[in-house]
């Protein structure tokens, strides 16, 4: 199949917002397969390589909230969600359920374009591990390379993470040993959903515990503090 241009699945109701940007999308160098519904997204996503998912999340029949947390739990293809500003909270569910990133309508083109390529430069890369500048933390054989923020198994897999999921981790293995609270974490963080959503914190907490402990339900790398919050609590050693 030719990869030379990243597969875009472009999922809306709305086929006066689909068409357009996704023609927009073509010829900015993309490859775009438009769905209207997440039954048809997902038959797209069966037969298709697809690098990135942009999705509505108010669609009839499957919501693209559904949608967002099997493509998390399977290990699909990374998530922007088109939002509406009336929907606040479900971009909080959004992102702490596995989405990238968010857009909320009307958007700049030119805007998601770059927050497409920011997404793809740092997960969706064919599973294959690229070096480039940055610190990479070490840890029970486990990398997080920050120059390309890519978390790389012991095996020399590449495990795909979210923009919050990353950035959480990343404050973590930056302080091992420390505790700290889920205001410290969102403040760290700087995502979108501080302020109140400090239990999109414990969300992402428990997805990444899913992905690196050895065992999830008893972990031994990211520790409950009681009453305090969290703490990475094995050596790290950094590059």
């Amino acid at each position: 199949m030719n990869k030379t241009r990243n597969h875009i699945l472009l999922v809306d109701d709305e086929a006066s917002i689909r068409d357009p940007l996704g023609r927009y999308l073509e010829r900015q160098g993309f490859r775009v397969t438009e769905a209207a519904d997440a039954k048809i997204a997902r038959e797209v996503l069966a037969g298709f390589d697809i690098d990135i998912v942009l999705l509505d999340i108010m669609m009839p029949g499957e919501d693209g909230l559904s949608l967002t947390r099997s493509l998390a739990e399977t290990g699909g293809p990374p998530v922007i969600l088109l939002t509406a500003k009336s929907e606040e909270t479900d971009r909080i569910v959004g992102l702490e359920i596995g989405a990238d990133d968010y857009v909320v309508k009307p958007f700049s083109p030119r805007e998601l374009v770059a927050r497409i390529k920011v997404v793809l430069r740092r997960g969706s890369n064919g599973g294959r591990v690229i070096q480039t500048a940055g610190t990479v933390f070490h840890f029970e054989g486990w990398q997080l390379r920050t120059g390309e923020q890519q978390l790389i198994d012991p095996s020399g897999v590449l495990v795909p993470l979210s923009s919050g999921e990353y950035r959480l981790l990343e404050a973590l293995v930056e302080r091992p040993g420390h505790v700290l609270n889920r205001d410290q974490l969102l403040d760290l963080t700087r995502g979108r959903v501080a302020g109140p959503f400090d239990r999109a914190v414990d969300n992402q907490i428990s997805r990444l515990r899913r992905k690196i402990e050895p065992d999830a339900k008893e972990p031994s790398y990211i520790k409950t503090i009681w009453g305090g919050g969290y703490r990475f609590s094995v050596e790290v050693r950094r590059d």
